[in-house]
């Protein structure tokens, strides 16, 4: 029977990571679509949706199956709690980049505005969010746990100076350009929730690894990443 058990959280693992691999290849794709103006891309990623809103339903549920059936204790249950929970993260995650690929759809239709800069650079930090908050959870690593949390003060405020900067645009009153400028703040604010995700996995590996609940406790958090 313990073997039984194990052989099932493996496969929730495995296929927990495969899916996590799925999603960081969509948020590149989407904002590749967008700096590349490439339509296609943006398709692409909002086909693949669909497939991880499926893959999604079937991890939970073979979760409940496994809770109703096999009844896992101790740091086994919380192993089964936190995979649901990791599972919803990536699946909101995906759903980010989707938002991501059809504003890139709008936005290439249109003359660019300005160049890219900040936002393919918040990408990369919010994708590496999803890598490393992955790793954590395969490795038990509370240390990489809480180097997501700090990642993500820089997302927030990469975030903040992108409305910064659009908010020119927003004041001209042309339409067709404050369009665009709202298309791009609302991108800058999908990244920024990808970020916010990868930091519930972060802090769904610390529960996993010590037990403890560090949900709204960010500085007592990000205090302990710096130490």
């Amino acid at each position: 029977m313990e073997r039984t058990l194990d052989q099932h959280l493996d496969h929730l693992k495995s296929e927990l990571l495969k899916m996590g691999s799925a999603v960081e290849e969509s948020i590149e794709q989407a904002v590749q679509s967008l700096v590349d103006r490439d339509n296609r891309l943006a398709d692409v990623v909002e086909e693949g949706g669909h497939h991880i809103d499926e893959w999604e339903v079937r991890i939970e549920e073979e979760c409940l199956k496994l809770l109703a059936v096999q009844q896992p204790v101790a740091s086994d249950l919380r192993l089964v709690a936190g995979i649901m929970k990791i599972n919803y993260d990536l699946e909101r995650i995906n759903d980010q980049a989707v938002n991501i690929a059809q504003r890139a759809r709008l936005l290439n239709q249109m003359p660019q505005l300005k160049p890219l800069i900040d936002i393919p650079r918040m990408a990369e930090l919010a994708r590496r969010m999803v890598k490393n908050a992955l790793d954590a959870f395969v490795n038990r690593d509370v240390a990489l746990a809480n180097e997501v949390r700090r990642i993500d003060d820089t997302v927030d405020a990469l975030r903040d100076q992108i409305f910064r900067e659009l908010l020119t645009y927003l004041n001209t009153g042309v339409p067709s350009t404050v369009e665009q400028a709202i298309l791009l703040i609302l991108v800058s604010r999908h990244l920024e929730r990808i970020g916010d995700h990868s930091s519930n996995i972060a802090e769904n590996v610390v529960y996993l690894v010590q037990g403890r609940i560090v949900r709204h406790q960010q500085e007592a958090l990000r205090a302990e990443s710096e130490k």
